[in-house]
């Protein structure tokens, strides 16, 4: 019959295997995110298109699909915007927008999904995951063990180092 922290041991194991992937996943879409205020791994867009005339500034953002629009003028007919120009008699739109390319969307999407989202459930289970994979370490080994010991001093030395970015 195997001992309790053996019988730890092989689940401990297995869940760290089935979560490889997705560890995988949401290290690198968390790197990635780090660089979302550059333009590190976004690619530029440029778009001519017609959309309503006589769009307010305030909605020109939402039909053009750009976060934070802000008109930096009007000159007659033509709205100037960090982006592009949009005239408002004639409703046409030339802009560029800098996006990440699709599947790195879809990874930072997954990455920081919203309860509204269907994946958060996905998110939960990752985190309730881990949790288990922190707890379940501590009884892998007995305490009186050299292993249990030296881990104790590196879960200490992580929880430091935690404190000390966490506060500089």
């Amino acid at each position: 019959m195997p001992t309790p922290s053996a019988k730890m041991r092989t689940y401990h194991r297995n869940l760290g295997y089935f979560l490889a992937g997705i560890m995988a996943v949401y290290a690198i879409s968390g790197i990635t995110l780090i660089f979302r205020d550059a333009d590190t791994f976004k690619k530029t867009y440029h778009y001519q298109k017609t959309v309503d005339k006589g769009l307010s500034k305030a909605s020109l953002g939402e039909v053009l699909k750009v976060r934070r629009l802000k008109v930096t003028k009007q000159e007659g007919d033509i709205m100037f915007f960090k982006e592009g120009t949009y005239n408002v008699k004639t409703g046409a739109a030339d802009y560029t927008v800098k996006k990440v390319p699709l599947v790195l969307d879809k990874l930072q999407h997954l990455h920081k999904a919203k309860s509204a989202d269907p994946l958060f459930f996905l998110n939960i289970f990752f985190g309730l995951a881990l949790l288990f994979l922190v707890v379940s370490s501590f009884w892998m080994y007995t305490p009186s063990s050299s292993t249990f010991k030296k881990g104790m001093i590196f879960t200490g030395a992580g929880i430091v180092l935690t404190l000390i970015l966490l506060f500089i």
